[in-house]
């Protein structure tokens, strides 16, 4: 075959060794550049096994595919894909278009860790040469689909990120236009897989171009020059075309070592497995169809062709555990992800159905596929047509003038009517006069670019210029308002029987909802447990993936969830939909969102940067939300161990908070607390008491965190000491503390209170003491707030804050009060907000109510016989006993009958009571008479 293609291109090299002789005034790298682009097609033409080459979601690919599918009928499609994608394709048909086949891993091997998760994703939309190909080979008989590029496992093995880091800032994939919507991130921070990849890689030729192209971007260019003129072309001459596209742009790529080695590394790969499957299979080279890359069919690696000289050794895949699913994608996500304009396939949609409807060709749609037509026309295959020797297309290509199409008024005054009600919708002062100006903007500038018929980027900008004016009132701007009645951001679906069981699971779980969990975009749940307890369930699957799942997913209106509280009635917005990426990527980590859910929270608290809070804060999450006695054990064991290692007080806060709630759900839901706990606040004791003194002298440490150790030294004291714990250790450590700073020496002042080495008068006289020296003045609200974070510990000083505070109010001049005010506020809102409420209730409590009782107001610090009065007339109302119940004594009577008491009223004694109970019980008293008086008493 290859004999009857020598000398088609013979005419071609000599006109342009006469045209590069020309302008280059002689022969040199112009003629080099020029006669080996005509060697590249030649070359590529002339292979037995049929290259077909095209541009990623290209209609005019497409359409040229489906024609040759139709004419060629091949037996094998060799199609540039990673190759371990392939058991995913045949479920294409339970989704709808676009979607992305995607590799996922997080366990990886063999690969840095900060890599993990490893994604990566090849979007496939109906307007695509390669759905073109996947349809024909699995719904014709006797097909095979074999896809020959690399697996995802040597994407990320050939990956350069390791050899040479990216520099700050450098973003090579950035897209032309700023994503406008939220489906432009639907692909995360997948790699995509560039099936067909046209772009001139030389700045230069790009920017050369777009100049004199009169274009803004590329995909604007491409549209012009490539997809118009190719829309009905001929087999041979969209072939032939497409090579020299490839081959220009390979051959004036500035060389870039990495991603050349990479794209070499590719061909090699692809022509290796398909001599291997040749061979393996002994299928005719002439019955096959190789669909690669334009860039890619102008390969000139000795592996090419299936005759290649050289051989191409494969590395084995790494240790990495792959997973493979289909997740949604969007026109806006593959703009984002390929470095495409904004809109760009969403133009590319609709020229594909003015395509199919103006060529009349047939394209291929998978049986069952979502939003096909109920009844779809069935065409008989014909005999394939004979190979023909190509001849060459490309001098009468490049010869003819570009086709002017003539201006296609009613399409235009309908684009120019409908953006105008869609721009009043969207809060634009548009009128008619704005639909006739967009008519005739579009026309000038398509005159302007040499263009009789404009094209949708012109009529796009003609919009924007007479709309948008210089304010956007709404959420969408005139561009965007374009794209979407161009065909709008179409976004895919992953169909339930495509999805993976965990996904499928969690559709299940959710049915008695009612919900339409596939539809995109937030619905309301409403549940009502007290009267269907069956949705208490539902519950548990929402709270879950509210954990699991981005924000958005599932998102609690009304409700809580907290340790032993039963749900009753909660409120939900839900959008599964929207986020479906995120619910299929749960899948991959198991088979039920509670498998997950353990294991993502085993993994936060074995992680090497765990510390005791995260930890606790993982033993509380599961029993929220897993209710696993099991899972808490362990957890709160490794939290023991965390604990016992940590050597800062950072996380004493939080330890503290999440201890008192785990051990006030534990006492009233546990007949008796576990072991877990018991052995953390016995270690913690030890732990906090141990670190004490360093606290208050260590500049790192704040108040907040001395104030927490003390606070848990103090409120687990009681459980510590009957776990076998000494109080000596704490007093030894508060003995041990010597701070400086004014906030940590209130602080110590309240352990001592509490421990009893200090009394309140000895207190007060010190914060006199402090108010009288002019030195020590400024730093005063320093001291207040040590005071107020000593409420965590020591609340019963409530009072006596309000005390310290009110005394500063009351005895300082303004020339001295008013300079450290601002730094009281700023410090008590900062330091002490939760806090506050303590003091604003005791103050409620001292200070008089109304406003007329204030002036004849005496504080009570301040007059101590008023205190000594107070307690006079406390025991002289004491002294009438209980007089409610001596009133109405039937309900006492009532309440001893139920307890079983028959012992008859006595009658209360005036006389000097002392102590009742030691008098009618004086064994008790004896014998710890004894016990102090013994010898080993100390």
């Amino acid at each position: 075959m290859s004999g009857t293609h020598e000398g088609a291109f013979e005419t071609l090299r000599a006109q342009l060794q006469e045209t590069a002789a020309t302008f280059a005034d002689g022969p040199g790298a112009l003629e080099g550049i020029l006669l080996g682009i005509v060697d590249d097609v030649d070359r590529a033409v002339r292979e037995p096994l049929e290259i077909f080459p095209v541009c990623h979601h290209s209609p005019a690919s497409a359409i040229a595919m489906a024609r040759r599918l139709r004419e060629k009928q091949p037996k094998v499609v060799y199609l540039e894909l990673c190759e371990d994608m392939a058991p995913l394709l045949t479920e294409l048909r339970n989704c709808r278009l676009p979607v992305a086949v995607q590799s996922f891993a997080t366990e990886v091997g063999g690969f840095p860790a900060e890599w993990s998760p490893l994604s990566v994703v090849a979007p496939i939309t109906e307007a695509s040469a390669e759905y073109q190909a996947i349809a024909y080979a699995l719904d014709t008989p006797g097909v095979e689909l074999v896809l020959v590029d690399r697996s995802s496992d040597h994407v990320f093995q050939w990956d350069a990120r390791a050899d040479h880091p990216a520099e700050p800032g450098a973003d090579p994939g950035a897209p032309e236009a700023p994503p406008a919507e939220e489906e432009a991130v639907l692909h995360g921070d997948a790699i995509g897989v560039e099936i067909g990849d046209l772009r001139p890689r030389f700045a230069e030729l790009e920017e050369h171009l777009l100049r004199h192209g009169r274009v803004r971007h590329w995909s604007e260019w491409w549209h012009q020059y490539v997809e118009l003129p190719l829309g009905d072309s001929d087999h041979d001459t969209y072939r032939q075309v497409m090579l020299l596209i490839g081959s220009l742009f390979r051959r004036l790529a500035p060389g870039d070592a990495d991603r050349v080695r990479v794209d070499e590394d590719r061909e090699r790969f692809m022509w290796t497995r398909m001599r291997e499957h040749l061979a393996a299979t002994g299928a005719d080279p002439a019955d096959c169809l190789y669909v690669c890359g334009a860039f890619h069919a102008a390969s000139r690696v000795a592996e090419f062709g299936i005759d290649g000289t050289d051989t191409f050794e494969i590395s084995p895949r790494s240790a990495t555990k792959w997973l493979h699913g289909l997740i949604p994608s969007s026109h806006a996500a593959i703009e984002a992800q390929f470095g495409l304009a904004a809109g760009s396939v969403s133009i590319a949609a609709t020229v594909w159905a003015k395509n199919v409807k103006r060529t009349r060709v047939q394209p291929y749609r998978l049986t069952g596929q979502a939003g096909a037509p109920s009844k779809a026309k069935k065409i008989a295959a014909g005999a394939p047509v004979p190979a023909v020797p190509a001849s060459d297309k490309l001098t009468g290509f490049l010869r003819q003038p570009p086709v002017l199409d003539r201006l296609d008024e009613a399409e235009l005054l309908g684009w120019s009517v409908e953006i105008v009600r869609a721009a009043r919708r969207n809060g634009y002062l548009a009128s008619t006069a704005d639909a006739i100006a967009v008519f005739e903007t579009s026309i000038l500038l398509a005159g302007m670019r040499d263009r009789a018929r404009p094209t949708p980027y012109d009529f796009q900008d003609a919009a924007v210029t007479c709309i948008e004016k210089d304010s956007v009132p709404g959420r969408r701007d005139v561009r965007r308002l374009v794209e979407i009645m161009m065909g709008g951001d179409r976004v895919g679906q992953v169909g339930y029987d495509a999805l993976p069981p965990l996904a499928r699971d969690v559709h299940d779980r959710l049915a008695p909802l009612n919900l339409k969990l596939q539809q995109r975009g937030v619905q309301r749940a409403l549940l009502d447990i007290t009267s269907q307890p069956a949705l208490e369930q539902c519950s548990d699957v929402l709270w879950m993936l509210r954990y699991l799942m981005p924000h958005g997913a599932a998102r609690p209106i009304m409700g809580e969830r907290k340790l032993g509280e039963r749900p009753i009635q909660e409120s939900w917005d839900v959008a599964l939909g929207t986020h479906q990426r995120a619910l299929i990527e749960l899948g991959y980590e198991g088979v039920s969102i509670e498998q997950v859910l353990e294991q993502r929270l085993r993994r936060t608290a074995y992680s090497p940067q765990a510390t005791a809070a995260t930890v606790l804060e993982a033993v509380e999450d599961a029993t929220l939300y897993l209710r696993s006695r099991r899972i808490a054990d362990e957890l709160g064991t490794r939290a023991l161990e965390v604990l016992s290692a940590e050597r800062s007080v950072d996380g004493a806060p939080e330890v503290l908070r999440r201890v008192r709630r785990l051990l006030a759900y534990y006492r009233t839901s546990e007949p008796v607390l576990p072991p877990w706990i018991e052995s953390f606040v016995k270690t913690g004791y030890a732990h906090y008491c141990t670190l004490l003194p360093t606290a208050f002298t260590d500049d790192d440490a704040t108040v907040r965190q001395v104030a927490a150790m003390l606070g848990f030294l103090f409120s687990m004291e009681s459980l510590a000491l009957s776990l076998g714990c000494d109080r000596t250790q704490l007093e030894l450590a508060v003995a041990q503390s010597h701070p400086q700073d004014p906030s940590r020496t209130a602080l110590l002042w309240a352990a001592q209170v509490q421990l009893g080495h200090l009394s309140r008068t000895e207190l007060r006289a010190r914060c006199d003491e402090l108010l009288s020296n002019p030195m020590v003045v400024p730093a005063y609200p320093r001291y207040l707030s040590g005071f107020v974070h000593a409420l965590e510990p020591v609340p019963g000083l409530t009072d006596f804050v309000v005390e310290a505070v009110s005394n500063a109010f009351g005895r300082l001049p303004d020339p001295v009060l008013l300079p450290w005010l601002p730094t009281l506020i700023t410090t008590l809102r900062s330091g002490g907000a939760e806090l506050a409420p303590l003091l604003i209730r005791e103050a409620g409590r001292i200070f008089p109510g109304r406003l007329a009782a204030l002036d004849a107001w005496v504080p009570p610090w301040r007059a101590p016989q008023g205190t000594e009065a107070v307690r006079v007339a406390r025991r002289t109302d004491a002294d009438h006993g209980c007089t409610l119940l001596a009133a109405h004594p039937a309900t006492c009577d009532a309440m001893a009958s139920l307890l079983g008491c028959e012992e008859p009223w006595q009658t209360t004694v005036p006389q000097p009571r002392g102590a009742a109970l030691a008098a009618l019980h004086p064994a008790t008293a004896a014998a710890l008479e004894a016990v102090l008086s013994g010898p080993g008493h100390l």
